[in-house]
């Protein structure tokens, strides 16, 4: 007999990635997005949140102080994926990447959701997002989910931002 499902109240509560520079880092997190700074543990680590929790980001050197990214075709984190909670913070956040000067990876409208895809300046992948609420998401024939992937208006949520 299979294990009965996950509980349905079940959260990812943060991801630890390793960095090569802390401070650029905290530059890129903090400075650009917007998290704010909870703790620090000198040069080696930071624990940054949204919202004033604990933490929903740790950065360490730990083990990757100076390091470089992995090379392609190796295992690791695909990407981070950071969940806004309206279209407009979406917005918000894009607007600031455009000011910084970062490039997208892509954009994306899912369906479900509208995506953002970027590089942190570790290369670690990013997805900034927000979720349709769910009686706006597409079904099928059958009721069941039926997620797509198109091209987003960015003008559009820059425009929701504003």
């Amino acid at each position: 007999m299979p294990n009965p499902p996950i509980p349905a109240g079940t959260r990812i509560g943060h991801v630890h990635l390793k960095v090569a520079d802390l401070e650029r880092s905290l530059a890129f997190y903090c400075g650009v997005l917007g998290f704010t700074l909870m703790q620090r543990f000198g040069t080696q680590a930071a624990f940054i949140s949204a919202g004033g929790y604990h933490h929903h980001i740790g950065l360490n050197t730990w083990e990757s102080l100076g390091g470089q990214p992995p090379a392609p075709g190796t295992t690791g984190l695909f990407h981070t994926a950071i969940l806004y909670p309206e279209r407009k913070d979406l917005g918000d956040a894009l607007r600031r990447l455009q000011a910084a000067g970062i490039p997208l990876d892509g954009a994306a409208d899912h369906g479900v959701s509208e995506a953002l895809y970027l590089r942190d300046p570790d290369q670690n992948g990013v997805e900034l997002y927000w979720d349709r609420p769910k009686e706006q998401w597409p079904v099928d024939a059958n009721g069941g989910l039926s997620m797509f992937t198109r091209a987003l208006d960015l003008d559009s949520l820059l425009v929701a931002g504003a």
